[in-house]
């Protein structure tokens, strides 16, 4: 027979454990943006400007980092890379929102993927802040290739 004080210990302890982990989650996350995030989307940031492209980077909530690229010579927003640590995530298994729009009037299209499918979550903080510049890169520049070459 189980003893039942024991079994209420273990489940206060597993309860423990997850929360620490959530907690470990979200340093990660605070570490991940502001050692590699950030200073990869700073240098984009003035890499557009050399091109007359405006950008913005924003954090919300402690679990989302955005950039958004805006259309030339405009306030509008034309591209947005939003990385988020889903509620609740024990571990740094982030998510990736691509946003962009054809053009000024167009609204957004949307699609989520997982964030660096190849990098496991235990190296994201091992990743170089070039990894992630490329990683922009490509989505940028694929949306950008089909708003351009899609039928109207």
């Amino acid at each position: 027979m189980v003893d039942w004080k024991l079994n209420l210990a273990n489940y206060f302890e597993e309860l423990r454990i997850l929360q620490e982990s959530k907690q470990e989650a979200l340093d990660n996350f605070n570490q991940f943006c502001e050692f590699i995030a950030e200073p990869a989307f700073e240098s984009l940031e003035e890499e557009f400007k050399q091109h007359s492209i405006r950008t913005s980077i924003k954090r919300r909530r402690g679990r989302t980092m955005e950039f958004y690229i805006f259309f030339p010579k405009s306030r509008i927003d034309n591209f947005q890379y939003v990385i988020q640590l889903p509620k609740n995530a024990l571990e740094l298994t982030l998510k990736l929102k691509i946003r962009g729009r054809k053009n000024r009037s167009s609204p957004f299209q949307e699609s989520e993927l997982p964030f660096m499918e190849k990098i496991a979550s235990g190296d994201i903080l091992k990743m170089e802040k070039t990894t992630l510049i490329q990683d922009v890169i490509e989505h940028y520049r694929h949306f950008n290739f089909q708003a351009f070459t899609a039928p109207e």
